[in-house]
């Protein structure tokens, strides 16, 4: 064993002998590898010191592992006879649950149908602004997988019970509100039952998407009998109301305004409006101006002695002269109709452009009749006529510009008709006057006054 150690010992040493040849001799390198291997020796021998040291607390831990294992695998066994036990325990618990279930099953679809119908029902009566919990109890119960409890049969139950006693009072209770203008304030507001609430100063609206109390921009009429109960401590008193729940008055908010329908009469109603703007002024003017002549006439008739230049029967009478001719009576009548033929136009001026616009009116509303049609075709050809709002514009277009024309149309008929009277009586005064004079200077009798 040890020549077979110097022998490993030489052969490893043999490069650095080989190295080292030069510089050691045989006896220094015999000595050098004597050392090396007394120090192998040594190092050896302190490690089997030491393993022989570690063998008992190794062997000791040998047993303790051994051990344990030994209790892991019972405590093993003994968990899995009890996981056993309580598997089949749990088989017989639950075919008991399953037949004591039967007897509920039939009763949980009842309730869940009946949550779900309530929510159908509440999801847009306002007393959810009161009571905003009670929309996600009703969805929790709805929306449950497992069986109802006492407590959750019992909390529907009073939901119930409480609907029914708010849907009949008639309170004050301080609830936000959202102005018409965005704002979100606190107030007091009147509710009367589920079917209107009242703000401090409007009707107000539920707005089932929102969750709020809304003050809509247009308000109607009857404001004032809220104003009156709430000043009032009388026991019954009438307050207005929307059977509804609030579809009236959110309809109210789309119905379309004078404005609005005038901007859906597009460019010929504009047009149609600037007609019908322009024949009131003419007509004004020619009313203003006919009262004013009919004044003047009225005076000439009190003075035909005195003719004036200031009203037509006075210019008329003004052509007869002092001292009419009367060996040419003809030439006298000639005068007298040149003068009412000169009086007439300005009498009747205007008369035939508002004629012309109560034409014209109508005619306007027809085109923007035919123009909206042919938006309303162009809607349908390009989307269809499925969606009714790509057509809206057209039609109402329309209508909108023939409702225009006849209005245009029928006042100005009634304008015309009623300067035309004034005229043609004013002319017949001229005629009947200048005729009588006539006769007065044939018969020598003398002009009354």
């Amino acid at each position: 064993m040890t020549r077979r150690f110097i022998a490993i010992m030489a052969l490893s040493l043999l490069p650095g002998v080989v190295t080292f040849a030069e510089s050691l001799t045989p006896d220094q390198l015999l000595q050098r590898i004597r050392s090396e291997r007394a120090a192998e020796t040594s190092a050896m021998q302190e490690r089997e010191q030491a393993f022989l040291a570690r063998r008992g607390e190794q062997a000791r831990l040998l047993a303790t592992a051994r051990a344990a294992l030994s209790e892991q695998k019972a405590e093993a066994e003994r968990l899995k006879a009890e996981f056993d036990r309580q598997e089949v325990e749990l088989a017989e618990q639950e075919k008991l649950l399953a037949q004591r279930v039967g007897h509920l099953g039939e009763l949980f679809g009842v309730v869940r149908q009946s949550a779900g119908d309530t929510i159908s029902q509440w999801q847009d009566s306002l007393l959810n602004v009161q009571y905003p919990e009670r929309m996600k109890q009703l969805k929790t119960l709805a929306e449950s997988r497992s069986l109802p409890s006492a407590e959750d049969l019992d909390s529907y139950w009073m939901l119930l019970l409480e609907d029914l006693a708010a849907s009949g009072r008639v309170e004050q209770v301080a609830l936000p509100v959202v102005a018409a203008d965005g704002r979100r304030s606190e107030q007091n507001v009147l509710r009367v039952g589920t079917f209107a609430v009242f703000g401090e100063n409007a009707f107000l609206r539920y707005d089932t998407d929102a969750g709020e109390l809304i003050a809509p921009l247009r308000q109607p009429s009857g404001f004032a009998q809220v104003r009156d109960y709430l000043g009032s401590s009388a026991a019954l008193a009438s307050l207005p109301i929307d059977p509804s729940r609030g579809t009236l008055l959110a309809q109210l908010q789309q119905k379309p305004t004078l404005w609005d329908r005038q901007q859906q009469g597009g460019l010929v109603g504009w047009v149609i409006i600037a007609l019908g703007v322009l024949g009131v002024l003419i007509a004004a003017w020619r009313m203003i101006y006919l009262s004013r002549i009919a004044r003047g006439v009225k005076a000439q008739m009190s003075d035909l002695g005195t003719p004036r230049d200031d009203n037509p029967l006075g210019r008329v009478i003004g052509v007869l002269g002092a001292k009419p001719q009367l060996s040419d009576l003809e030439t006298l009548e000639l005068k007298l109709d040149e003068a009412i033929l000169q009086e007439t136009p300005p009498l009747e001026k205007g008369h035939g452009l508002l004629k012309l616009l109560a034409a014209v009116a109508p005619l306007l509303g027809l085109l923007g009749t035919v123009t909206g049609m042919i938006i309303t075709f162009q809607a349908i050809t390009q989307g269809g006529s499925g969606d009714s709002r790509l057509m809206a514009e057209g039609i109402s277009q329309a209508l909108v510009t023939t409702v225009q024309g006849l209005i245009v149309a029928i006042p100005m008929l009634f304008l015309h008709a009623l300067l035309t009277s004034r005229s043609k009586g004013l002319i017949q005064i001229l005629e009947q006057q200048s005729a009588g004079l006539i006769a007065l200077h044939l018969s020598g009798a003398p002009r009354r006054d």
